[in-house]
């Protein structure tokens, strides 16, 4: 297989893993809307609190932030300061654009490479709310999301933004009845 022909595979590699954050993430929110009101019951309806939902609550909106963090990348729809970038010269933006590029690289490989430092580390203490699960589960959504957050930017260096295509642009497939 040549590199040309290596290139839309990988595209289609990282759509899978779009796709699988998108679930990811979309899940967590989900489980949160239903898990946080279920403590909100317990505590003040039976007048005793459940033990499990706030800490699940927290890895969901880990697992939400992090990992969704990655899927917003890909669709360029993170927040992005584009004022003194679009008044450089096309080639001083271009400059800029991979300055920025690079500070991502080292961001998400710091984050991922201390991430699973992270979870190692703490991977045989547990929650006292929920003894079954070791601490460095709960910090997994750092290094997965960083590490899906490199593969984006790798993949945006090589094969561009793949912002504006039909994957990265649901809401716009969306018809909407009249």
């Amino acid at each position: 297989m040549g590199a040309a022909a290596a290139l839309p595979a990988f595209v289609r590699a990282m759509d899978r893993i779009y796709l699988a954050a998108m679930w990811a993430a979309g899940g967590a929110i989900v489980a949160m809307s239903l898990i946080v009101p279920w403590g909100v019951f317990t505590r003040y309806v039976l007048g005793r609190g459940s033990q499990w939902p706030e800490p699940i609550a927290i890895l969901l909106m880990m697992v939400f932030t992090f990992i969704g963090a990655a899927c917003a990348y890909r669709a360029g729809g993170h927040i992005a300061v584009a004022l003194v970038t679009d008044a450089l010269p096309a080639a001083a933006r271009r400059v800029a654009d991979i300055a920025v590029d690079a500070m991502m690289l080292l961001a998400c490989g710091f984050v991922a490479w201390f991430g699973t430092r992270l979870c190692i580390a703490t991977w045989g203490q547990s929650l006292s709310e929920l003894p079954w699960l070791p601490v460095g589960a709960t910090y997994s959504p750092l290094p997965i999301g960083a590490a899906a957050t490199l593969l984006f930017v790798v993949e945006r260096r090589i094969c561009g933004s793949q912002a504006r295509r039909a994957l990265m642009r649901l809401e716009e497939q969306l018809e909407v009845p009249r």
